[in-house]
C-alpha cells in the first residue's frame, strides 16, 4: 500500500475544499446529419475552434435539432466529476471562470447548480458565454468550440475580490487545466503561490500540445509551484522535451515516457515539503506515476471496445476521479483507482456525463 498523499488520516471532504479555475463552456450536443457537417465544413470526428464561418452554427443547431446541454470545459468537467464521485456534502468543489450575461450563461449556471458545484462566474457583457457544439453522427463527434467569454476572465475584476479570494483561501486542493494559461496566467500564478506558501496541493494539467509550444513562458513560470502534474500519452514528449531541451536534462530523442515523467518530477520546486508527483495517462495502456524515486504503472480497467461510446471526456474524468479521493486525503493508489473508474464510466456515455450515483468503493 502506498503512503497517504497528502499526509494525514482519511477524512471526509468539506465544503469548498477543492478549487478549480478555467474556461467554462456550455456543451450543446445534438445528433446531426451529413448535410449539416458539410454546410459548415466539419469533419465527422474532429476538434476545432470556431471561425467566422461557424457563427450561425450554434443557433442553427439549437433550432434545427434536439439538443442536450451540459456544463463543460476541461477544468469544469473535472471539478464536476470530482463532486459527483464525492456526492455529499454538496459544494465540496468551487469553480471560477468567465461567462456572458445571456441565456447560455443562465443555462450554465443552472447546470453547475444541478451538479452541486459551487460555481462563482465572472459575468461580463462584452462577449457571449463560451460554447462547444458537439455534432454527433453515428459513432463520431465533431466538436466546435467558441471560447468567447471564457477568454475574458480578469484577475482584478474577480479573483482579487475579497469574497472570491476567501473561497480560494478556504480550499486545500487546487486544480487548473493548462488551457487557462492562454487566458489568465497571472490568476494561475496567484493561486499557485498561495498553495505553495500554505503547503497546500496545486495540480496542473499539460492539457494540449499547443500549450507547451506557444505558451511555454507562462507554463514555466507556474511549474515550480506544481505539486501534481497531469498529462497524457500525446503530451509528455511534446511538453516536457520542448521546455527542457535548454537544460539538457535528457536525450531529446527519448520516447521513454517513464524517464520523461521522472525528469518532469525533478524540475525545480518552490515548496520543498512536498515532492512533485507526475501522472501520465496512456489511453488503454497503464497510467504512469512517479513519486519519490519510484516510477509505477497502474493498469486501467478493462472494457470491451464495443462498449466505448465517446473517449473525449476520459482525461477530464480521470482527473476528477483522482481529485475526489485526494481531497479526502486517501492514498495515491486510491486516487489512481478512482481516476480509472471515473474514466471507465464516462467513455461508455456521450459527452462528459455520468449516472446519478457512482459505484466506486
Amino acid at each position: 500500500m502506498l503512503s497517504k498523499f497528502p499526509a494525514g488520516k482519511n477524512m471526509s471532504a468539506t465544503e469548498n475544499a477543492l478549487f478549480g479555475m478555467g474556461n467554462p463552456l456550455l456543451d450543446i450536443c445534438a445528433v446531426v446529419d451529413k448535410d449539416f457537417l458539410d454546410k459548415y465544413g466539419l469533419k465527422p470526428n474532429d476538434q476545432i475552434l470556431a471561425e467566422d464561418k461557424h457563427k450561425e452554427l450554434f443557433d442553427e443547431l439549437v433550432k434545427k435539432f434536439k439538443v442536450e446541454y451540459h456544463a463543460g470545459g476541461s477544468t469544469q468537467n473535472s471539478i464536476k466529476i470530482a463532486q459527483w464521485m464525492i456526492q455529499e456534502p454538496h459544494k465540496v468543489a468551487t469553480f471560477f471562470g468567465c461567462i456572458g450575461t445571456d441565456k447560455f450563461g443562465e443555462i450554465l449556471k443552472k447546470k453547475a447548480e444541478e451538479a452541486h458545484v459551487d460555481a462563482h462566474y465572472y459575468e461580463q457583457e462584452e462577449e457571449p458565454t463560451g460554447t462547444c457544439a458537439a455534432c454527433i453522427t453515428g459513432d463520431n463527434r465533431s466538436l466546435v468550440a467558441n471560447l468567447a467569454a471564457a477568454n475574458c476572465y480578469k484577475k482584478e475584476k474577480h479573483l482579487d475580490l475579497e469574497g472570491n479570494w476567501a473561497l480560494v483561501e478556504k480550499a486545500k486542493i487546487y486544480y487548473i487545466a493548462g488551457f487557462f494559461l492562454t487566458v489568465s496566467p497571472e490568476s494561475i500564478l496567484k493561486v499557485a503561490k498561495h498553495a505553495s506558501e500554505h503547503n497546500k496541493v496545486f495540480a496542473l494539467n499539460l492539457s494540449a500540445p499547443f500549450i507547451s509550444q506557444f505558451y511555454k513562458k507562462p507554463m514555466m513560470e507556474v511549474m515550480p509551484y506544481v505539486d501534481i502534474l497531469f498529462g497524457n500519452e500525446t503530451l509528455p514528449l511534446v511538453a516536457v522535451i520542448i521546455h527542457h531541451v535548454r537544460s539538457a536534462l535528457f536525450d531529446p530523442q527519448t520516447e521513454d515516457i517513464e524517464e520523461i515523467a521522472k525528469k518532469a518530477q525533478s524540475l525545480s520546486k518552490e515548496n520543498k515539503k512536498r515532492q512533485r508527483i507526475v501522472v501520465f495517462t496512456q489511453g488503454k495502456d497503464g497510467t504512469i506515476v512517479t513519486k519519490g524515486d519510484k516510477a509505477m504503472t497502474f493498469p486501467v480497467l478493462e472494457i470491451d471496445q464495443s462498449e466505448i461510446v465517446d473517449t473525449n471526456g476520459a482525461g477530464d474524468a480521470f482527473v476528477g476521479g483522482f481529485l475526489s479521493q485526494l481531497v479526502q486525503e486517501r492514498s495515491l493508489e486510491q486516487c489512481i483507482r478512482a481516476g480509472h473508474y471515473a474514466a471507465n464510466v464516462v467513455i461508455r456515455r456521450a459527452g462528459c456525463t455520468f449516472p446519478e450515483k457512482p459505484d466506486f468503493h
